[in-house]
């Protein structure tokens, strides 16, 4: 007779080793899917049973076998995974499979400070009892393994030194719902925390990593973009520098504008100082950037910008390379290059670029971003100037400068600040565009700090969430959607703190929100239409207007009833004037659709009675929170049918929607011959969008003559997107040949969830 073998519980205790408890565990894992099998996932364990073995290294043996057959042959092995380690988590978090009543949960996790204590402050216990009733602990088991493995790493309450988790995804879902709605009239806002908690718990809304982590926390920062302009002066360096480390520890993305800092060898004090140009400051930021970890939730990054024609130009452009010293290297910031009209008539002319220190050309800075007719004037004036310093080089060159180093790194981004400000809804001479974000989809006007509790600043935040595509059937319902989505982001705006003055400010007044898209790829293919043939153009443009329409009648509702933002003036939608008044009219030429919603009263409405939010929409990457949804991130077309996506657990796999159904739809990265189709989709898109798009190129060597892109096609491409008004470009995607072709070795998202990698 063998000996008994005993196994060790969560809490401590033994008991005999079961193995029917476990099968039917993974039996009811495997309910309702297709093509998954029980007895495979327990074979394919390996599992080592020795006298006193742990039931958690038990399920983690058994989750992880599950989660290796993801495949495209196999894909519902990601709900099985997923549903394992959703009953590995409850058990975490509460010891059981059934969660406790929401009263006594929240009751205690404020107690044990986890939890913020207005929640008990604001609501009632009765109204605890009316929630908990509504939540539906069933949609646990929709989330793909990728997601519940985000929600365990990023998202979930959780003591990240020990491990210990202290709730679950609905828990999440209903109170983040419940703080942002707290205090609206207690008459109507049970109905808008229920309708908000079923369209995020239902992925028709996706919140970004700042609200999904942090909103019912203690801690009330939420924003996910920050926008710091530096001046040119000590002063304003250190408080740039300052506000940097209170915004990168308090979980937010940065961009730092730090074009105006004059050039190497400037006069400072009248000549009695040599100045030491750029590069000391952009280290001085980078140091600012890294000093802080941000509680395992995402890292710290940062993209700094400048213009095209500053003299220290040609040393800025290679700052991140491999070449070169750490003396003349700041490698762990990415840049973001401005462009304007005159730039790109220099290069198409062949004519010269010349270069200046903005410290020595008046009013030619702030003329670049205000106003092109007057940067024009300005810049031939001063080329004509023999007494200012100056440097010539073809426009050819340096175009080519930047296109070899954002080929090489794939981290150089593109601005074009005209089309910032021309398609803008700020008016350019009051309220100009001088940066964006660090993902490249936020344009905000900023004020450079002169302290860091100087109040006539501004740094722009911008608070982010996304419309799932997907997850809609039909663009009516963008209307409710967006109705839940504004109030409840304008909610968070005065619901959080501002470590800094300036952010208060900025916030406040201008009350500025960006909501976007995710699912994009899973959309058109569900509808049949590609990306690179011109198919998916009417598409795109129905829909993305019906976005920005309903944000706008969702906004003008709130202003109604709230008063619109304080700086509503310093917009051109109080003159009446909308996107679909000042986009780029090249773009009639490949997508001559008609507008099919009633904008003239709408515009009427807004001149009358306002919006509660300068800006509505921006386009942002999402890698990180469509995955929560099970959704393809943001606008792009996925590298293959199954991504491989890292986390500290090892590598996840998550099918694309509706795979077996659309294998033959969906149009891959590397299945898409150029650039073109991609660049006129997300020119259609900025017709509508307020601020910008995380817009990427992608470029297949193999494709080419020598297995090298040419510097004709890359400037090629920089043009076709100026021409159709695309405002930004974000990453530059080479395919490498190392990767297989049906996988997606995804990128981490900036925006939502730690440093890019590519």
């Amino acid at each position: 007779m063998t000996d008994q073998l005993f196994v060790t519980k969560r809490d401590g205790v033994k008991e005999p080793l079961d193995l029917d408890k476990l099968h039917k565990v993974v039996s009811w894992a495997a309910t309702g899917l297709n093509n998954v099998s029980v007895s495979q996932v327990e074979m394919k364990s390996h599992i080592q049973f020795y006298d006193g073995i742990k039931t958690e290294d038990i399920h983690e043996t058994i989750i992880k076998s599950a989660a290796d057959l993801i495949s495209e042959e196999t894909p519902d092995y990601q709900y099985m995974a997923a549903r394992l380690s959703i009953f590995h988590l409850r058990k975490k978090a509460f010891g059981q499979f059934e969660p406790p009543h929401l009263f006594g949960h929240v009751t205690k996790l404020v107690k044990d400070g986890k939890y913020d204590t207005h929640l008990l402050e604001d609501y009632t216990e009765a109204e605890f009892n009316e929630l908990n009733d509504y939540i539906d602990h069933k949609r646990d088991l929709n989330f793909s393994y990728g997601a519940v493995k985000q929600l365990e790493g990023k998202y979930l309450v959780q003591n990240r030194v020990t491990g210990d988790i202290y709730e679950s995804p609905q828990f999440l879902y209903v109170l983040v719902s419940a703080c942002l709605f707290a205090k609206y009239d207690t008459a109507i806002r049970m109905d808008y925390v229920k309708r908000f908690y079923d369209a995020i718990s239902l992925f028709k809304i996706s919140l970004p990593t700042p609200i999904m982590s942090g909103v019912r926390t203690p801690t009330r920062q939420f924003s996910s973009c920050v926008l710091i302009e530096c001046g040119d002066s000590l002063d304003s360096i250190n408080a740039t520098s300052s506000a940097i480390v209170k915004y990168v520890s308090q979980r937010a993305g940065i961009g730092v504008n730090a074009g105006n800092i004059r050039a190497l060898g400037s006069p400072i004090r009248g000549g009695e100082a040599f100045h030491t140009g750029c590069i000391p400051f952009y280290k001085h930021f980078q140091t600012a950037v890294k000093s802080c970890s941000q509680g395992g939730v995402r890292g710290g990054a940062a993209t700094l910008f400048y213009p095209l024609w500053h003299l220290e130009v040609e040393s800025l452009m290679v700052l991140k390379n491999n070449r070169g010293v750490d003396d003349n290297r700041v490698r762990h910031l990415d840049y973001g290059v401005q462009f304007n009209r005159l730039m790109y008539q220099r290069l198409i002319k062949n004519d010269f670029i010349t270069l200046f220190s903005p410290s020595d050309v008046p009013g030619l800075y702030d003329a670049f971003f205000a106003n092109q007719e007057v940067f024009e004037e300005l810049y031939v004036k001063y080329e004509n100037d023999d007494s200012i310093r100056k440097k010539r080089i073809k426009a050819t060159e340096l175009f080519g400068i930047f296109a070899q180093e954002r080929a090489s790194t794939g981290r150089i981004y593109l601005q074009n600040v005209d089309h910032c400000n021309t398609h803008s809804p700020f008016k350019a001479d009051i309220a100009p565009i001088k940066q964006s974000n660090l993902c490249l989809e936020i344009a905000l006007p900023t004020k450079p700090l002169n302290n860091i509790n100087d109040e006539d600043a501004e740094i722009a935040l911008c608070t982010l969430s996304a419309f799932n595509l997907g997850a809609i059937e039909d663009l009516s319902e963008l209307d409710n959607l967006a109705q839940l989505a504004v109030r409840a982001l304008d909610c968070l705006l005065s619901y959080q703190d501002y470590p800094v003055a300036a952010a208060r400010n900025s916030s406040l007044n201008r009350r500025t929100l960006g909501i976007g898209v995710i699912n994009f790829a899973y959309y058109l293919a569900k509808n049949g239409v590609k990306y690179s043939d011109g198919s998916g153009n009417a598409l795109t443009h129905k829909t993305f207007e019906a976005i920005q329409y309903y944000l706008l009648k969702a906004s003008n509702e709130l202003a109604k009833e709230q008063g619109p933002c304080p700086k509503f003036n310093e917009t051109t939608y109080s003159e009446g004037i909308l996107p679909i008044d000042t986009y780029k009219k090249d773009l009639d030429a490949i997508c001559d659709q008609p507008l099919l919603l009633d904008w003239e009263t709408l515009r009427k409405d807004i001149v009358e009675h306002g919006l509660r939010n300068s800006t509505l929409s921006a386009l942002m990457p999402s890698e990180t929170s469509s995955q929560i949804s099970n959704a393809t991130n943001g606008i792009e077309p996925p590298r293959g049918y199954v991504s491989i996506k890292a986390s500290k657990d090892g590598i996840l796999r998550q099918v694309v929607p509706e795979f077996e159904r659309l294998k033959d739809q969906y149009e891959l990265l590397w299945q898409i011959p150029n650039n073109q189709g991609y660049t006129q989709l997300v020119a259609i898109m900025q017709k509508f969008i307020d601020q910008t798009i995380s817009a990427n190129t992608n470029y297949d060597p193999s494709k080419f003559p020598g297995n090298k892109v040419p510097m004709q096609q890359l400037l090629k491409d920089l043009l076709y997107a100026y021409k159709l008004g695309v405002k930004t470009l974000y990453y530059h995607n080479t395919r490498d040949g190392a990767e297989d072709a049906q996988q997606d070795i995804a990128k981490e998202d900036d925006c939502a969830g730690g440093a890019c990698k590519i």
